[in-house]
């Protein structure tokens, strides 16, 4: 392969990642829903964890009176957890990627249960006790 052709195919596959990458994107995306607030508790019905016939391993959860989403992470059909997605280092809004909450600002990194995997953050997330019924998940924000 000659220098010209090397260009030209390294154009052509620059151009296919920059037009398959949103697709791809679109894929995997995150579901996030809007719920109320009922006395102290978010309630999410466990409908809302399937997509497709198929059970999603975690939603984002948003609310007006919430400056920032939480996290809910499906352990098992009946365990749940709920992790508020503001970063312990410096207050930032986490973005979800998988199991993984990951804060842009300075790269701290959190597990699906809230532990620091990755500083400069040290200490863990909030989390909120969570209980269920048979239909439905309920977050308690009551301050303990």
């Amino acid at each position: 392969m000659d220098r010209k052709e090397f260009i030209k195919s390294c154009g052509y596959a620059c151009l296919g990642v920059t037009i398959l990458a949103p697709i791809f994107n679109s894929c995997v995306s995150t579901k996030s829903i809007n719920v109320l607030i009922e006395g102290e508790n978010l309630i999410i019905p466990k409908s809302d964890f399937i997509r497709d016939e198929k059970w999603l391993k975690y939603l984002l959860v948003n609310n007006v009176q919430l400056k920032y989403p939480i996290y809910v992470f499906r352990e098992s059909e009946q365990n749940f957890t709920a992790l508020y997605l503001q970063c312990t280092h410096q207050g930032n809004e986490l973005n979800a990627y998988g199991e993984k909450l990951v804060c842009s600002a300075h790269g701290s990194e959190f597990d699906n249960q809230g532990n620091v995997t990755n500083g400069p953050a040290k200490k863990p997330l909030r989390s909120f006790p969570v209980r269920t019924d048979h239909q439905n998940i309920f977050i308690s924000l009551k301050k303990s």
